[in-house]
């Protein structure tokens, strides 16, 4: 609702009864005197328009007689002396229309979203941070509902970067690894990118029948590497060494434990780094199915190798 500013009516006793410069200065404008000064509607929430209109209310002569605008100032800021009152910010109320569909709150990170699904998203190495919070994340999850499948999206390089080079301790992967087998939830596990190393045993430790891969995905196993040993003497470089071929021994026999193949078969093939597309990682027994939309269908279509030659006028001549 609009509102104004009445000025108050001069009489000739105001000079005779008050003499203060201003004042009279003010009593000088009897053109002005009944003009009315429109001014925006108020906002009462607004601390800075909320005082400019009390002092354009209690003493007008402030505003009207004000000297020439100094171009390195802004106009009215002068009239302020709570430093505080500036450093508030105006709480303009906006109409419905505009904040309709915009969000109460700022919206929650990703990860946190993930979680709502019930997914926990390993993209990163195993270093002690991610096992940290992978670890905390499947706690969480079981607590809320424990008759719920927890799903977890594989892309990670294991405890080595992506040349090999090692950034974390094998024990980070066997954290995850125990916790999973702790729960008591149905663990999906999906490889979406890359599953290698440690992070393949995880893929491979999901509940039988619901450990899947992307088509395009990829996963390896190889053996454990040594960790830097700078300027180790050569004692604990040995003793390093022996912790590295016992971690070994244990991801074979883990691996071998949840794809069905004998430790001697899974010890050949770490030997060197063995690479696995969806297709191989689905015979060797790391996953159950190949996640492709619409494969069933199209499956489906393919004819038989016997039909093929028959639509082909290819005839087949027994062996003799």
């Amino acid at each position: 609702m609009a509102s104004s500013l009445q000025i108050p009516i001069c009489t000739p006793t105001c000079s005779s009864s008050r003499k203060s410069r201003n004042f009279t200065a003010f009593c000088s404008i009897n053109a002005k005197a009944q003009a009315k000064i429109p001014i925006p509607p108020i906002n009462p929430r607004d601390p800075f328009l909320s005082r400019l209109a009390s002092v354009a209310r209690n003493s007008p002569e402030t505003l009207l007689n004000r000297p020439a605008n100094n171009s390195d100032s802004l106009p009215y800021l002068d009239i302020f002396d709570e430093p505080k009152l500036m450093a508030t910010p105006a709480q303009v109320e906006r109409s419905v229309s505009y904040n309709e569909h915009r969000p109460k709150k700022p919206p929650p990170d990703l990860p946190s979203l993930l979680l709502h699904g019930r997914i926990v998203y390993i993209g990163m190495p195993l270093v002690p941070a991610v096992t940290e919070l992978i670890v905390a994340e499947l706690m969480y999850l079981q607590w809320m509902d424990p008759k719920q499948p927890i799903y977890i999206y594989i892309n990670s390089t294991g405890t080595t970067r992506d040349d090999g080079e090692t950034v974390g301790m094998e024990s980070e992967g066997f954290a995850i690894y125990d916790a999973m087998m702790q729960l008591k939830n149905e663990i999906h596990t999906v490889a979406v990118g890359a599953a290698i190393g440690q992070a393949c045993l995880l893929l491979a430790a999901g509940t039988k029948g619901y450990r899947f891969m992307m088509p395009h995905a990829k996963a390896m196993i190889q053996q454990p590497r040594v960790p830097s040993s700078g300027l180790m003497p050569a004692s604990d470089v040995l003793i390093r060494a022996k912790e590295v071929i016992t971690n070994r021994d244990t991801l074979v026999k883990l691996l071998s434990k949840h794809t069905g193949n004998s430790v001697e078969a899974v010890s050949n093939l770490m030997k060197r780094p063995y690479y696995m597309d969806s297709t191989t990682a689905k015979e060797f027994g790391v996953i159950d199915k190949i996640l492709w939309r619409g494969q069933e269908k199209i499956m489906a279509d393919v004819a038989s190798p016997e039909d093929w030659d028959k639509n082909a006028g290819v005839k087949v001549v027994d062996e003799l």
